[in-house]
C-alpha cells in the first residue's frame, strides 16, 4: 500500500475537480489491501455496490472488497435499553469486529481499510478506540457520520447514539492527546461531508421532528480533529460515501494517487447475485413490524426478466425463477451488460414487488432485494409506483427528476427523502423515472391484485 497521504486539514473541493476520468482500467498500486464497507442506520450492504464497482474499475480485486450486512441495522432509541429488532452500539461494534476478523483470516492480511457511511462510522470509531481496531485497521474513511451528533441538546434524548451530549459520543470525542485530537492513532482518518446539504448535520431540528429547535450542530459536525476533513458542495448525506466525488477522495486517501477513472467500466459478461430480505423482527411474519432488517426471507419467490429499455415490457421468458432457502440467496444469474431488468419478488405477507433497474454494467453479489407492503391508504389505488434512490437523496433545487413525465410532487427541499411515490391510473402501461441523466422504465401493475412497482436509480 502506498503511504503518501494528503495533509490532514479541512478544505473545500469543487466537484468538478474530483471527476477525473481517464481511459483504461487498472491501478499502478502494487498492493490492494482488503476494504470493508460498513453501511449506515437502517441500511444495507447493497448501497456499496457502485463504490465497489469503481474500485474494481481501477484494478482492485473483487475478492479484496467486502460489504457487511448488519442483521438489524437500526440503532436503539436509547442505547441502554434493549429494543427488539435493533442493535446497541456495543452489538454493532462486536459485529464489525467479527467481520473484520473473518476478512483478515480469509485474505491473510494484517490490516484492513474501513469505509463507513453515517452510523457505520460510529461502529468503526468504537472498534478502533475500544475493540482492538487500532492494530487491525490502517485507514478509516467516514462519510457523513454525525460525529458530534445529529443533535447536541442537553437533556434531549441523550441515551441515543446520535446525541452529541450523550455518553456514547462524549466518550468517542474525548481528546486523545495534548493536541486535542478526537481520532485514535496510528490509524489514518478521513471524513467526508457536505458543505450544507446533509440532513443530519443541520442547525435546525426539522429532520428530527423538532422544527424551529436549534440542534447545536452545524454542517461541520461530521469533522474530527486530527483527521483529514474533506468537504464537497451540495452533496447529500448518502453521497458522502456513495458518489463519484467521494470515491475519488477516498481512493486518493488510501493510495496517495488519483484513480484512473471514477466512472464504472463494463464487463463483457455479468453475474448477478444477492439475497432477499424482509421487514420486521421476523422477516416472514407481517405482524412483527415494518422496520428494515437484513435477515433472509426464506421461501420468497424471485423471477428475473430482461426488459425493453423503451417500454419496460419483458422481452422473453424469465431468466431466472427461484424460491430462496434459509440463506435468502437468490442467484447466481448470468446476463449481459446493457440489458435492463425486472426483479419480481413474491412472499407471504408482502405485495408482489416489481423492481425495475437500468442495466447493471458489472458482476455483483450485492443485488439485495426486499419486497414491499401496501399501506392501507394506498390499497384503493389503480397502481403504486415509487422512484427510489438508495444511494442518495432527492433535492428539487439540485437534481433533474421526472416521474411519469412530471416533476415528483411532495419532495421537500433540502435532500431529505430518497423516494417519491405516485398512484397512476390508466391500466398497465410503460412508466419512466429519470434522475440526472439516468432513466429507468418499467410497467405499472394493479395494486388491487397486490402489486407495487419500484423504479430504482443506481447512481
Amino acid at each position: 500500500m502506498h503511504s503518501s497521504l494528503l495533509p490532514r486539514r479541512s478544505f473545500l473541493l469543487a466537484a468538478a475537480a474530483a471527476s477525473l476520468v481517464l481511459a483504461g482500467c487498472g491501478s499502478s498500486s502494487p498492493d490492494h489491501p482488503p476494504i470493508v464497507f460498513v453501511h449506515g442506520n437502517g441500511d444495507t450492504a447493497a448501497l456499496w455496490q457502485t463504490t465497489a464497482w469503481r474500485f474494481e474499475s481501477n484494478g482492485w480485486p473483487r475478492d479484496r472488497l467486502y460489504a457487511i450486512d448488519v442483521p438489524y441495522p437500526l440503532a436503539r432509541d436509547d442505547d441502554t435499553v434493549a429494543q427488539p429488532g435493533r442493535t446497541s452500539a456495543a452489538e454493532h461494534m462486536a459485529f464489525l469486529k467479527a467481520e473484520v476478523d473473518k476478512v483478515l483470516r480469509a485474505t491473510g492480511a494484517s490490516q484492513v481499510v474501513l469505509l463507513a457511511n453515517s452510523r457505520g462510522g460510529y461502529a468503526v470509531r468504537n472498534y478502533i478506540q475500544n475493540g482492538g481496531g487500532d492494530r487491525t485497521v490502517s485507514h478509516a474513511v467516514l462519510g457523513g457520520t454525525p460525529n458530534h451528533g445529529v443533535w447536541a441538546i442537553p437533556g434531549f434524548r441523550e441515551g441515543s447514539e446520535f446525541s452529541g451530549t450523550g455518553p456514547f459520543l462524549t466518550r468517542l470525542n474525548a481528546p486523545k492527546n495534548a493536541a486535542g485530537d478526537e481520532v485514535t492513532g496510528p490509524v489514518r482518518w478521513m471524513t467526508v461531508r457536505s458543505d450544507s446539504n446533509d440532513k443530519f448535520a443541520q442547525p435546525d431540528g426539522v429532520w428530527i421532528g423538532q422544527p424551529g429547535t436549534p440542534t447545536n450542530v452545524t454542517a461541520a459536525g461530521p469533522e474530527l480533529k486530527g483527521a483529514q476533513n474533506v468537504v464537497f458542495p451540495r452533496i447529500d448525506h448518502r453521497e458522502t460515501s456513495f458518489s463519484a466525488v467521494a470515491f475519488d477522495a477516498t481512493y486518493r486517501f488510501i493510495t496517495g494517487e488519483a484513480p484512473i477513472r471514477t466512472d464504472i467500466a463494463a464487463e463483457s459478461a455479468v453475474v448477478l447475485n444477492g439475497k432477499i430480505t424482509g421487514l420486521g423482527l421476523n422477516s416472514s411474519d407481517p405482524a412483527s413490524g415494518s422496520f428494515s432488517n437484513n435477515r433472509p426471507l426464506p421461501g420468497a419467490q424471485l423471477e428475473v426478466y430482461a426488459t425493453d429499455p423503451a417500454t419496460g415490457a419483458r422481452t422473453g421468458t424469465a431468466l431466472l425463477k427461484k424460491a430462496v432457502g434459509a440463506d435468502g440467496i437468490w442467484g447466481p444469474l448470468t446476463t449481459q451488460p446493457g440489458v435492463p431488468h425486472e426483479f419480481v419478488i413474491s412472499a407471504l405477507g408482502y405485495a408482489t414487488t416489481h423492481i425495475y433497474r437500468s442495466s447493471l454494467p458489472r458482476s455483483s453479489d450485492l443485488i439485495h432485494l426486499r419486497p414491499e407492503r401496501i399501506a392501507d391508504a394506498d390499497k384503493t389505488a389503480d397502481s403504486i409506483v415509487t422512484l427510489t434512490r438508495p444511494r442518495g437523496y432527492l433535492d428539487p433545487a439540485r437534481d433533474k427528476m421526472l416521474l411519469d413525465g412530471a416533476a415528483p410532487v411532495g419532495v421537500p427541499a433540502g435532500a431529505g427523502v430518497a423516494s417519491a411515490k405516485i398512484k397512476p391510473s390508466g391500466g398497465q402501461r410503460p412508466i419512466a423515472a429519470e434522475f440526472n441523466g439516468e432513466r429507468v422504465v418499467g410497467q405499472t401493475w394493479p395494486a388491487a391484485q397486490g402489486h407495487v412497482v419500484l423504479l430504482e436509480i443506481s447512481q
